[in-house]
């Protein structure tokens, strides 16, 4: 068994972390510890170790029972790597930005001394669990552990200080769900192993961390590509989304011209060229949002990122752009389906986030916006008809107004609703791509029965379609 000195040698060590320090306040991370101060004390008291061992013990089967992946490592190695992984610090954020070679050489120091910190941790979960195991199967009254052949497979309430059974944290499995990996889990799997892999973080582990932060981002914009802005109690927040649509350029089909406007400007964006905003609008069911959402799928791993932004908040745009404008990344703020009624004055706030506003426009954001409307705003042929009693004076300048928001975009890519051949020629294309057995004839003619009854010809149509009768085949 570990002399309990070097628990307290590690607890001491993790809780004097510097550059590091944010991660004792997460949760699991802390209840840990608390089990490595227990262990550390010269005289254990077994009901507070019995304590601190359930509190961890709940927590971290909650982070990996429900965890969606493999584990490197055991349960508390692979929590507290993806901790590491999306630390948000000073060394993150400018490795981030601007790589390993711009560190100083204090605060090297400084990240050498938590990485080892942290490596010792890491590596300390089954000695815990067999030390708190011995103290608390010994005879009460007892600090020594029983012989190993004596030790049972979990923790007993047997002789305890009225403790529950608490099983061995190792056996703790996540979930494994099928299909590929993402791009952004595959590399930081790639990471973790590595770590887990070399004896001394706080020599190759250095680097290795501040090259993966300088590729794929740190904090939340290397663990995400996707994201959402919420806003709660506590003010407004980037949530990231685990597991964004899948689409993929590849799979959408029609409308080839109409995407590569927007796929030619994205990729200047990202060569860092001049690029604009854009207005994608057109008909319901027409691919403007999969255009957008399937550009992160393609660029992702050139550092795009797609930040989905509800109508509603548009007036915290300034509060985004402090958080988006010191990274490296290139930040698309996605609009989706947007309009606004004639009452709806948060299209002014538009006009500032488009252009319009003191503030220089950042040149890694760009606004992405869908709309079936092609003015945004709402019109009405009040709006052109001057009213005699009680109408505004000047109502041409509002005329005016209301048709500048559109305008601000640089670019507008309409997406025409697609005639009958059209439609049918999406049908063809994607029941060919879903390998579905059927007479051109008879798939023409239910193609177009499913249109009359359903939403009209649209490309949305289309794969509903060709989804129907893969379920129908299957």
């Amino acid at each position: 068994m570990i002399n309990p000195i070097v628990f307290q040698q590690v607890y001491q060590r993790n809780s004097e972390l510097l550059i590091y320090q944010d991660l004792t306040r997460d949760g699991v991370i802390a209840a840990f510890l608390e089990v490595c101060r227990q262990l550390g004390n010269p005289e254990v008291n077994r009901q507070a170790l019995a304590a601190a061992c359930r509190h961890f013990f709940k927590l971290l089967a909650n982070a990996t029972e429900l965890y969606r992946g493999t584990l490197t490592g055991d349960p508390w190695q692979n929590y507290l790597l993806d901790r590491l992984i999306e630390a948000e610090n000073t060394f993150t954020i400018k490795a981030g930005e601007q790589g390993w070679n711009s560190m100083g050489a204090a605060l090297k120091d400084a990240v050498r001394q938590d990485l080892r910190a942290l490596q010792a941790l890491a590596g300390l979960a089954p000695a815990a669990y067999t030390a708190a195991l011995s103290y608390l199967v010994a005879p009460s009254g007892s600090n020594t552990a029983f012989p190993a052949g004596d030790t049972p497979g979990a923790l007993s309430n047997k002789d305890t200080a009225n403790s529950s059974p608490i099983p061995d944290w190792a056996g703790l499995r996540p979930l494994e769900l099928p299909g590929p990996v993402r791009p952004v889990e595959a590399a930081r799997r790639q990471l973790k192993e590595k770590l887990l892999a070399i004896p001394d973080w706080g020599a190759e582990g250095l680097e290795l961390l501040a090259d993966y932060y300088h590729t794929h981002g740190a904090g939340i914009f290397g663990a995400c590509w996707a994201f959402r802005w919420d806003r709660g109690p506590a003010g407004g927040r980037l949530e990231c989304i685990d597991h964004p649509d899948p689409i993929t350029l590849a799979d959408l089909v029609g409308y080839e011209a109409e995407r590569q406007e927007v796929i030619h400007n994205t990729e200047k964006f990202l060569r860092g060229l001049p690029a604009v905003n854009i207005l994608l609008y057109g008909a319901r069911g027409t691919g403007k949002s999969s255009t957008v959402k399937a550009l992160l799928h393609a660029y992702g791993s050139r550092g795009l990122r797609l930040i989905e932004l509800p109508k509603k908040y548009l007036g915290d745009y300034q509060e985004i752009l402090k958080i988006l404008i010191p990274r490296p990344q290139k930040f698309i703020i996605f609009i989706d389906d947007l309009s606004f009624e004639e009452d709806e004055v948060e299209y002014k706030e538009l006009k500032g986030l488009l252009e319009g506003s003191l503030q220089a426009r950042p040149a890694n954001v760009l606004v992405y916006a869908t709309s079936n409307r092609r003015h945004l705003v709402k019109e009405l042929f009040a709006d052109r008809t001057p009213n005699p009693a009680g109408g505004e004076v000047r109502l041409q300048d509002t005329v005016q107004e209301k048709l500048s928001l559109a305008e601000r975009f640089g670019l507008t890519v309409v997406f025409p609703s697609p005639d009958q051949e059209q439609y049918l020629a999406i049908v063809s294309e994607l029941a060919r791509r879903a390998g579905l057995a059927m007479e051109p004839a008879e798939l023409r003619r239910r193609a177009l029965q499913w249109a009359l009854y359903q939403n009209g010809t649209s490309g949305r149509t289309a794969r509903q379609f060709v989804d129907y009768l893969r379920g129908e085949q299957e």
